[in-house]
């Protein structure tokens, strides 16, 4: 197995690190498949420089790359300090300021971003700063003023983020801002956007909306990193596209303890409603400033890929880290290794029953006539990349090769676990020419060889969504010609 068959897809951070001159052209030859934004960091002027850079790196490469722009939410987070930083210590008052007016910041208080988090608390809660780093207990509010106890020693800096261990915050999901960068994402023809601290279905709703709005067709990613996602996890997966496991925040609220369960949970619920998952935060974080990651890293790629996510996410290691091309490497290597730990026999027991949608119906049939008899390759032609993605929802030993003539819909497939999407112009053919056409054109490209078999989906009336309702059992003969084998 290479590189070009992997399975998991890798998703990869631009920042500072990722600027320099042939950068991005080596990540994408290392093996990035979609690229992050991360609206939170830098002026957004910035990120639509990278998004432009990156698609003409990817033209020079000749790979098709994914853009995720991910937006910053409500993200609470303390005001400044007069000297930039300060240290506390346990057992001492530590004054939070809702002000609009709050001074800057000293041993003793600091302002807030969110003004209303005096609304949110009540006496014996416990914030916590910096990912965690830093614990207040909360003793009472007195007026704009949250009075707090320091529960550990340590230094704090400006702009730190906070969070209510347990969760409880009423803030929505989507900010003024955030709907302004859903227009910059348009601009920039994002594919995918990310909606941070999502609480529930309506905020997924109220994203999808201001993003159509703004025109843009982006596929819709919630990130799970409140305590409130967890309670409603099912209805957010239902109205999401693609889910991310964003473990940094939802760590921090829920308790490391709980964290592996869970990440475990969201990435088996998100793949049996047939939604791509995203496995982030911290994959190789040692890999900022080391060249190798360390096992316990290696480990916890290992087990995400085994347990079924899509794709595997760098933050800072790839943004702002000394080794951006050796952490994309590294997650290659890992994610191959573990793949060949997969034993491929589909779990047809746990498939869903009582399909709606015929082109369900047909990848499943797909899936299982690959299982039995074995082909070279599960080929779809998709107008929309539905057929796809339920195909990419079994394992199964034969990869998955996805047609389209939409440059959009095939950049949205670039996070589906198991599909690799090709270019393909099918307008005005029949379902059994576009078939043999399909199927030479893999030939030429070195994708097929003489007695290779593949099972082909197609609608039989092509170029509709969701029309796919057609299987084809063929078999290439010389020069690249199908022969069927067989039609359901």
């Amino acid at each position: 197995m290479t590189a070009k068959t992997r399975r998991t897809k890798i998703l990869a951070t631009l920042g500072p690190a990722t600027d320099a001159p042939g950068v991005l052209d080596a990540l994408l030859n290392a093996g990035v498949d979609c690229v992050r934004l991360n609206f939170s960091h830098g002026d957004p002027s910035a990120q639509v420089a990278r998004a432009n850079a990156l698609r003409e790196a990817a033209q020079r490469v000749g790979r098709e790359v994914g853009i995720l722009v991910d937006l910053p939410g409500p993200k609470i987070r303390i005001e400044r300090f007069e000297q930039g930083r300060v240290q506390l210590t346990a057992g001492e008052r530590f004054d939070l300021v809702a002000s609009a007016n709050a001074p800057m910041g000293n041993e003793r208080e600091v302002g807030l971003s969110y003004l209303g988090l005096v609304n949110d608390v009540v006496p014996g809660d416990t914030l916590l700063l910096d990912d965690g780093m830093m614990q207040l207990r909360v003793e009472r509010v007195e007026g704009d003023r949250i009075v707090n106890t320091v529960l550990n020693d340590g230094a704090l800096s400006d702009r730190k983020g906070l969070n209510k261990l347990g969760g409880g915050l009423s803030l929505g999901a989507l900010t003024e801002r955030d709907r302004e960068l859903i227009k910059v994402a348009a601009e920039i023809g994002a594919d995918f956007i990310a909606v941070s601290f999502c609480r529930n279905a309506q905020d997924m709703h109220d994203a999808r909306a201001a993003a159509r709005e703004a025109g843009c067709d982006a596929a819709m990613v919630s990130k799970i990193e409140r305590a409130e996602a967890i309670e409603n996890l099912t209805e957010i997966i239902h109205a999401s596209d693609v889910v991310m496991v964003a473990r940094g925040d939802l760590g921090v609220e829920i308790g490391d303890a709980e964290l592996p369960g869970l990440q475990k949970k969201i990435i088996r619920e998100s793949t049996s409603c047939n939604r791509v998952v995203i496995t982030a935060t911290q994959m190789l974080q040692s890999m900022v400033d080391s060249p190798i990651p360390t096992r316990a890293e290696v480990l916890d790629v290992a087990n995400s890929v085994i347990d079924g996510t899509d794709a595997v996410m760098l933050s800072q290691e790839s943004a702002a880290g000394k080794y951006p091309i050796k952490a994309v490497e590294a997650l290659v290597r890992i994610c191959l290794g573990a793949e060949r730990q997969f034993a491929h026999d589909t779990d047809f027991e746990s498939a869903p029953r009582n399909l709606e949608r015929a082109d369900q119906a047909i990848a499943m049939a797909a899936m299982f006539i690959s299982e039995h008899i074995g082909v070279r390759a599960i080929v779809a032609i998709t107008e929309s990349g539905g057929t796809p993605r339920f195909l990419s929802r079994f394992r199964s030993p034969s990869p998955v090769f996805a047609l389209s003539s939409d440059a959009g819909v095939r950049r949205r497939m670039s996070l589906m676990r198991d599909v690799t999407s090709l270019p393909f112009e099918f307008l005005g053919l029949g379902a059994r020419e576009a078939a043999r056409r399909a199927a030479k054109q893999m030939f030429d490209a070195g994708l097929l060889s003489v007695g290779d078999s593949l099972i082909f989906t197609s609608g039989e009336t092509m170029g509709q969504h969701g029309a796919t309702n057609t299987l084809r059992l063929l078999q290439v003969s010389e020069g690249g010609v199908a022969q069927g084998l067989g039609e359901l």
